[in-house]
């Protein structure tokens, strides 16, 4: 396992305490959790932008993702995300 350092403002120092304490998690874990917490956000999101920019297909994006077609499916309903029309859907057909 890697190690990470990094010097963070006093501000959110303090906010990261206080989410500790309330988690009842030690530094490295809360830290952790919140480091794959914010990845999995900035793949959904970088996967919601490539599909919407046409630059992949919808099963690519749910790869990149990691998350499962149905899922993706309703992230992208959420969203707003529309990923039907033009080449996406032959593209999709060939990807499976």
């Amino acid at each position: 396992m890697g190690t990470i350092s990094a010097r963070v403002p006093d501000d959110l120092e303090a906010e990261l305490e206080a989410y500790l304490e309330d988690e009842k998690l030690d530094r490295s874990t809360g830290v952790r959790k919140l480091l794959t917490e914010g990845l999995e956000d900035w793949r959904r999101e970088r996967a919601l932008q490539q599909l919407k920019a046409g630059e992949v297909t919808f099963t690519k994006a749910a790869d990149r993702a990691q998350m499962n077609v149905w899922d993706f499916a309703q992230l992208c309903k959420d969203r707003d995300v529309t990923w039907v029309g033009g080449g996406h859907l032959k593209a999709d057909l060939e990807d499976l």
